[in-house]
């Protein structure tokens, strides 16, 4: 059997580096991820999701090109069919791409169909080994990944209207239109009302949520797993903790808020040598009897506020999700769709943070993509 084989491109012509060199800055960040990152690494690891192994039939895309366009994406907050616009037009992307500037780029269709390859292919299993790949590059590049490790989950909003879906249910009897999505607590506040009654106040989401594991030295995002919004987080510290043991993370503190303050989750940290720094519960520390004693304890214990005062860097990074990267609406229908956004999310966080730490460029968004 030959071997494999791709569409050849023809970044080494006139239309290539000779012309980019002199257009495309050195210190752009497409620039500097690019000579980051050794892709082809994942050429290996994606050209196994193809039927034919790239060995068979009409020679395809290299699949890092089509990644490459699906991070850009992610990076810049666009859609497909935006992307594949930007791609054409943006001699800095296209250059990211290996692409001459006659090339024409993957279509939006070519990114659907390696979606649909990313998910077909063992559900989100890719996902999960390309996550781990860029953390294994990072660790080579020498970023150190400290003890503590910040666990906790952010909301995303399903791409349905919520009052259309009910009517469309009632009085259709159509099916749901994200048939995975539920709701979920968004947070709650308490006030006083105008006759000065205490009153707590309860907002609900219609959608998912992905809960994450960060390392707090190097900000990186090590796990992560997608659920229905009304999912209960504490009951996914275990797995997230599991797949941070198996990256040998020298850990010793784990941390998150009350919502995962739950007996088992301090034994399991307890049982594996950790420290706990889960956030207590007000409940467990006012009893009126002698078993609060062992949580005051650990309340006062010097990792548990330390840990408490790193817990702000995951909120940080979920904002930067949200406002930068489009986490805080469901691109997709579903579940595991749901759930290719949330690790596409992840590894350009992890990308931008790892170019921030290595080289000093920074990310400038859309900005930098037009000057470009």
């Amino acid at each position: 059997m030959s071997g494999e084989r791709f569409q050849k491109q023809d970044k080494g012509s006139f239309f290539g580096d000779f012309l980019y060199d002199r257009i495309v800055p050195a210190d752009h960040f497409l620039r500097q991820l690019h000579a980051l990152i050794p892709w082809k690494r994942f050429t290996k690891k994606l050209v196994r999701l193809y039927r034919g192994k790239a060995r068979q039939g009409r020679p395809p895309y290299d699949p890092v090109i089509v990644l490459k366009m699906l991070l850009v994406a992610f990076l810049y907050n666009l859609s497909e069919r935006q992307t594949e616009v930007v791609a054409n037009d943006s001699l800095a992307v296209k250059w990211f791409l290996g692409l001459a500037v006659d090339e024409p780029v993957p279509d939006h269709s070519t990114l659907t169909r390696f979606k649909d390859r990313l998910i077909e292919r063992g559900q989100l299993e890719a996902m999960e080994e390309l996550l781990a790949e860029i953390l294994l590059i990072a660790q080579e590049q020498g970023i150190q990944f400290g003890s503590l490790q910040v666990m906790d989950s952010v909301h995303s909003v399903a791409n349905v209207n919520t009052q259309k879906e009910k009517g469309r249910e009632d009085e259709d009897k159509k099916p749901p239109r994200d048939g995975d999505a539920r709701w979920g607590v968004k947070g709650s506040r308490r006030f006083r009302d105008a006759s000065g009654k205490p009153v707590k106040q309860t907002e609900y989401f219609f959608g998912y949520k992905t809960h994450c594991s960060l390392n707090a030295e190097s900000g990186l995002i090590t796990s992560l797993e997608v659920t229905p919004g009304n999912a209960h987080d504490g009951q996914f510290l275990p797995a997230r903790l599991a797949k941070d043991l198996a990256q040998e993370l020298p850990l010793k503190t784990v941390t998150a808020d009350k919502a995962y303050d739950d007996g088992n989750n301090h034994f399991l940290l307890e049982s594996r040598g950790l420290h706990s720094a889960i956030r207590l519960k007000t409940n467990r520390t006012e009893k009126k009897n002698a078993n609060k004693q062992i949580w005051l304890e650990l309340q006062a214990s010097p990792h548990y506020r330390a840990g408490l005062k790193e817990r702000y860097k995951i909120e940080r990074k979920f904002g930067e999700a949200k406002q930068g990267h489009g986490l805080g609406r469901c691109r997709y229908l579903g579940l595991l769709r749901y759930g290719l956004q949330a690790f596409l999310t992840a590894i350009v966080l992890n990308l931008k943070r790892m170019v921030k730490m290595l080289t000093g460029t920074p990310f400038k968004g859309r900005a930098r993509l037009a000057a470009g």
